[in-house]
């Protein structure tokens, strides 16, 4: 480790170039979406580059561009429209998206990502425009760093590879699951600051078990059944070897695998790249994050709370760990947090008494003198219901991707025992939320705490408007990205997404909190991504887990790191 006397004293890469220096001149330039500048080209530039006469006489400014751009998104008929307008507006220019993605990042978080996005990987083989990332399908397994030098980019930091199998909510998307890892991406660079010539979307199109887009004759997909077996794991080896190969400081962001695959390929990689599963650690961060800022205003302490989880895949499997990190560091001992944590799959509550071949299902089988001791038979099939009633959840949280889950009777019963009960529907997208913000406020009488996993309106009861905060990964993933490229760290430690969930939730203003939001309004998602990179790189430093850096140093440190989106001088050489 090298120790930074200042700021300064460390490389700036994740920034971006101040200069672009290229041998392109005319049209090349211009069909560049990162050396296109259009109009904004001045007189000289417009000589040197051989761009005259090539783009409207008038001189513009970013600014004006921008706000040219924003109105035709607007103009748009629905929100799929406004999704191809802003790849449209990426795949020409590169500064000009991104200054009207950070400019009006609540407003188009929900076009570029979920929901919206959702729809694009559906019907990706009829929107498909152009070119962005990478696919690597089974037929390059022998030959993968040939395929990943064809980046435009050679010094990669972030890779989000999916292999397509669980989009969201919705499955097998094939070859369309590539919408999420260039939607995150874009969240990355908006929302932290990361340069887009550091990120690369990955796609491993290793087939689809979807017989509707294998019968579909424009499927632009990997026309096969998916990799199985050892097939798949060596074609799995072959891409991290080349990763490690070829962009040797790139952290890369497991993104929607099975969860079978999440938990193994998290724990085998996990130590060999710097890596981590977004579904499963960032879900967790986030979801971690709304309880504790949730108790700011309950003014309870975490080691004290009683978690029922509705589900128990990556999601959920994820929050539990991250809650029983968060209540040791609050002061429960092993004991107390067995007594805690309680998950329900759709067969009903796991326990030390029913078999699971799921390793991560076992992990979170609650032990029978537990069970006992909230007066629960260990040989009946207990349902959710049931374990609300004799637990007396303080939070209840939902991953089940099934509407319906959470009903009246679960809510009312809930509410009976608990003065602010923590309500989590947190299944994307929303129609697949366990249940409305407005339902659990009104079936409460407006006394629930309440986050979703998509984005809701607030509700009005009572003569109340509770704000409704969205448990959106966006908050977590960039900053983590960040701060462990800064940190230059040599893993992506679980309890890192702890430390980011404690600085989120200090970050919630009293006055959001008061209204019942327990997240950042998201228009603050750069100033948390700040705060969370920061918070990184200090953990990571104390810890030995990356480069050392001086405590008085971190900040600015960071801050130099930030792109934010500007044309810089294009020179020809």
């Amino acid at each position: 480790m090298t120790e930074s006397k200042t700021g300064h004293d460390l490389p700036n890469e994740l920034a971006g170039a101040g200069v672009i220096d290229t041998r392109k001149q005319g049209v090349w330039l211009l069909h560049n979406p990162s050396t296109n500048q259009g109009t904004a080209f001045d007189r000289e530039q417009r000589a040197a580059l051989r761009v005259r006469g090539m783009v409207p006489y008038r001189v513009t400014t970013l600014a004006e561009q921008a706000t040219a751009a924003i109105a035709q998104i607007r103009a748009k008929s629905t929100p799929l429209e406004q999704y191809i307008g802003m790849a449209s507006l990426q795949d020409r220019n590169e500064v000009l998206f991104y200054r009207v993605l950070v400019d009006h990042i609540a407003e188009l978080m929900p076009i570029v990502y979920t929901p919206t996005v959702g729809e694009a990987c559906q019907k990706f083989s009829q929107i498909y425009r152009s070119a962005r990332g990478l696919w690597l399908t089974p037929d390059d397994v022998d030959d993968i760093p040939a395929v990943l030098r064809n980046s435009p980019f050679r010094d990669i930091r972030l890779i989000v590879a999916t292999d397509n199998e669980r989009i969201l909510g919705i499955g097998d998307q094939g070859v369309g699951g590539m919408g999420i890892p260039i939607g995150k991406l874009a969240l990355y660079v908006a929302g932290a600051g990361i340069h887009p010539s550091k990120c690369l979307p990955i796609s491993l199109d290793v087939g689809t078990d979807n017989p509707a887009l294998l019968s579909d004759p424009l499927y632009l997909g990997y026309p096969h059944k998916r990799l199985r077996g050892r097939a798949y794991d060596d074609f799995i080896e072959a891409f991290v070897r080349g990763v490690r190969e070829v962009f040797p400081r790139a952290i890369l962001q497991w993104e929607d695998f099975h969860k079978d695959r999440a938990f193994l390929l998290q724990e085998r990689y996990a130590r060999r790249l710097p890596s981590f599963n977004d579904d499963i650690q960032g879900t967790a961060s986030v979801a971690v994050a709304g309880i504790l800022a949730a108790l700011r205003l309950t003014k309870q302490r975490m080691a004290d709370q009683r978690i029922v989880f509705a589900g128990a895949g990556a999601a959920c499997t994820g929050i539990a760990r991250l809650c029983a990190i968060a209540m040791r560091a609050d002061g429960a001992d092993e004991a107390r947090v067995r007594r805690a944590l309680f998950a329900l799959d759709s067969r009903g509550l796991l326990h030390d008494g029913r078999p699971t071949d799921e390793p991560h299902k076992r992990e979170l089988a609650v032990p029978r003198a537990v069970m006992l001791e909230h007066g629960l038979d260990p040989s009946a099939q207990l349902s959710l219901l049931d374990v609300i009633r004799a637990v007396k959840p303080t939070v209840l949280v939902g991953a089940t991707a099934q509407a319906d889950t959470f009903t009246e009777e679960m809510l009312t019963t809930l509410a009976r025992d608990v003065e602010r009960p923590i309500v989590l529907p947190l299944s994307n997208p929303t129609s697949k939320a366990e249940c409305t913000p407005e339902q659990a406020i009104r079936w409460t009488g407006g006394r629930a705490i309440v986050a979703t996993g998509s984005p809701f309106a607030d509700v009005e009861h009572g003569g109340t408007r509770h704000v409704i905060g969205q448990a959106n990964n966006v908050f977590i993933f960039p900053g983590v990205g960040l701060g462990t490229a800064i940190a230059e760290a040599e893993a992506v430690t679980t309890e890192m997404f702890h430390v980011a969930a404690v600085t989120l939730s200090q970050l919630v203003s009293p006055e959001r909190l008061a209204s019942g939001a327990i997240y950042p309004h998201q228009s603050e998602l750069r100033r948390a991504s700040f705060a969370i990179a920061c918070a990184i790189v200090r953990y990571a430093s104390e810890n030995n887990l990356g480069r050392r850096v001086a405590a008085e140093n971190v900040e600015k440190l960071v801050r130099a790191a930030v792109w934010d989106p500007a044309y810089v001088p294009v020179r020809h050489t």
